[in-house]
């Protein structure tokens, strides 16, 4: 029997999926997408779209702070406060599962247990997160029956070409004539050939002369520019990355200082990244570009110094 959760959490799941490439629900396990090209089943003759493959990773449950973000940014409340939402949404999820159901998300696919008490996971194959491919859906077409012509060339007899005996009266000069017309004019062709390559042969010589000339006197050249211009030293804003991971938030600037000063001794590159909309100076452990070096480096954290680290996505300016 199939149960359907339609909390809000899982519209907002397909919402992130449309836009990530991984989505954690914490302490439950990852939603994956890997891209998938435009494709042709030959036997049923149906065109597909390019899509995203949906698949799910029971692995991956450490909480990277994706989805509760955005939680709290649709409904306005605080990072705790939606952090809280997600758990109840996934200990209900376990809950369901472990009673005998089906769990069925909206837009997503279905949950269910197997006899070895193991997740397993139907995607919805209708559901396509491939933004470029929106608007187009898979369609079967009627296979084309193409006729191929064949030509059928006529073979003719052609009229032999028949030599006859000169006459008498002819004048058989003329004939020796325009053979030795037709030898002149190939030995002037052949001598036309001959001098065309001479001439290129020479060209190619002094062309090798010129460029050899040129190298030398560039070697032996010395440049002296006076009154040179003055170094001009630029100085562009290092670019951080979206991915934080969250060591703490202060009310006092002063105390966000001297948490930057700490992590920095002990060899990390914090920085404040602003204020919260509550008037919190963030203070983060280091800031990536890839998400994946970031959950690595949360995971470390949490696991030797901070269990209270998170990650934060989030442009910063």
């Amino acid at each position: 029997m199939a149960n359907f959760v339609s909390m809000q959490l899982s519209t907002y799941i397909s919402d992130l999926l449309y836009r990530y490439e991984c989505v954690i629900i914490p302490g439950f396990g990852a939603f994956l997408t890997r891209y998938r090209p435009a494709s042709i089943d030959e036997n049923s003759n149906t065109f597909n779209p390019p899509s995203k493959v949906l698949s799910f990773n029971r692995q991956l449950q450490v909480n990277d702070g994706l989805l509760a973000n955005y939680v709290a940014s649709v409904e306005k409340c605080s990072y705790e406060s939606a952090l809280q939402k997600v758990r109840n949404f996934a200990a209900r999820l376990i809950s369901e599962l472990n009673s005998g159901n089906t769990v069925s998300l909206d837009k997503i696919g279905k949950f269910s247990l197997n006899e070895e008490h193991s997740i397993q996971f139907e995607p919805l194959h209708k559901q396509n997160f491939n933004t470029a491919s929106f608007g187009l859906a898979s369609f079967v077409s009627p296979q084309i029956s193409r006729k191929v012509e064949t030509e059928t060339v006529s073979t003719q007899e052609k009229a032999p070409i028949v030599l006859s005996p000169e006459k008498k009266g002819t004048r058989p000069y003329l004939k020796y004539a325009a053979v030795a017309a037709i030898a002149i004019l190939a030995t002037g062709f052949g001598g036309m050939k001959y001098y065309e390559g001479e001439v290129q042969k020479y060209n190619f010589a002094e062309r090798q002369k010129a460029n050899s000339l040129m190298e030398s006197q560039i070697q032996e050249a010395t440049f002296v520019i006076e009154n040179p211009l003055p170094v001009v030293s630029l100085q562009l804003p290092k670019e951080i990355g979206k991915y934080h991971i969250v060591a703490g938030a202060f009310r006092m600037e002063e105390n966000a200082d001297k948490k930057i000063d700490q992590l920095r001794e002990k060899g990390y590159s914090p920085m404040n990244i602003g204020t919260t909309r509550f008037g919190l100076h963030q203070v983060v452990y280091a800031s990536f570009k890839d998400r994946i070096e970031a959950l690595n480096k949360l995971r470390e954290i949490q696991s030797s110094e901070n269990p209270d680290a998170w990650l934060l996505v989030q442009e910063v300016e």
